[in-house]
């Protein structure tokens, strides 16, 4: 930011467990954070500092924001959220105080897409079934069961931020892009090139389903039986997105009966899968444990999305990724 920034006598305080601190705010979002504040732990400072905090950087490992919480720091006005959802973190004792809060998803949506893209490319080429069917047999494959990409139809279930951003990274490529979302813009789809279809149609077309929808009520197990049943001959399911959208009972049965189908799983639930799940004796199952958001040195990319939010918010400037509490009933 070209802005000056003004320094004053600022306290920010940061929760973030200790497995995610070192790297979600390295060495150079520290510094960052220093230009415009003294950053003190949650955790550990003494209580007279942490009621001197206006701006409170949580991420993954992070208590729950409640009025136990929240006293504690009776000058917060700014949460930032170096991670994705916050349905775990925010409560209504936040919402009812004013405090804003700012996350970091669209940073993390990046990575989620990069291996989404990733699995659809290599859905297409049948390149996971044919890798595990060497390693089991210590041969090389046959070459079968190749769709290619040209002409491929992808089903995306879910437009909001990650499935719009799947789309667009798809769209320079010869596939057929079909999405089902109940609120999507069907303006908005035309223009981008996407058809909106049912969820029935989308899972009957489709040579790869991503699942991008948010858990709610309304989504929890919204793939069961015959809904998977339905699943084009050959197809891949990806999901990326949270593992209760999908009957992982149901699912295992489905693969037992159609070999021809084949998942990749990077969220279940339970998360874990315990030892002894059907999926996990399934060779028409590939199974990741939930690596698809920012990982490794991806996760900074988290801190420097907030510490962005932090300098506009100083310099009075409109924070460009705030959440509102109406807004979670769309997100994941």
């Amino acid at each position: 930011m070209d802005t000056p920034l003004p320094r004053g006598s600022r306290t920010i305080a940061t929760a973030i467990g200790a497995e995610w601190s070192r790297t979600v705010l390295d060495p150079a979002v520290r510094s960052r954070i220093a230009r415009v504040g003294d950053l003190v732990e949650l955790a550990s400072a003494p209580e007279e500092r942490l009621a001197e905090a206006s701006v409170l950087v949580t991420g993954w490992g992070a208590p729950r924001l409640d009025v136990t919480v929240l006293d504690r720091v009776p000058r917060l006005e700014l949460v930032l959220h170096a991670a994705g959802s916050v349905h775990h973190l925010v409560t209504p004792d936040l919402w009812a105080r004013g405090i804003r809060v700012v996350t970091a998803a669209e940073a993390n949506a990046r990575a989620v897409v990069d291996f989404t893209v990733s699995h659809i490319h290599l859905a297409l080429k049948n390149a996971l079934r044919l890798g595990m069917a060497s390693a089991r047999t210590r041969r090389v494959a046959e070459r079968q069961g190749v769709r290619g990409l040209d002409g491929a139809v992808v089903g995306l279930v879910g437009m909001g931020r990650i499935g719009r951003l799947v789309a667009t990274a798809l769209r320079p490529l010869d596939l057929r892009v079909v999405a089902y979302d109940p609120y999507a813009d069907p303006a908005e789809c035309r223009a981008a090139g996407i058809e909106l279809a049912t969820l029935e149609r989308l899972l009957e077309v489709s040579d790869v389903v991503s699942l991008h929808a948010p858990l709610t009520d309304g989504t929890r197990g919204m793939l069961r039986g015959d809904d998977l049943a339905r699943l084009a001959p050959s197809a891949t399911l990806i999901n990326t997105a949270r593992g209760g959208l999908i009957d992982h009972d149901d699912l295992a049965r489905i693969l037992r009966a159609r070999p021809d189908l084949f998942a990749v799983l990077d969220v279940t639930e339970p998360e874990p899968l315990p030892v002894g799940h059907p999926l996990l004796q399934l060779d028409n199952v590939f199974l990741t444990p939930h690596i698809a958001g920012s990982l490794g040195t991806e996760e900074a990319r988290l801190g420097h999305a907030v510490v962005d939010d932090l300098e506009r918010w100083v310099c009075g400037l409109p924070l460009e990724h705030e959440t509102r509490e109406e807004h979670l009933v769309l997100s994941a």
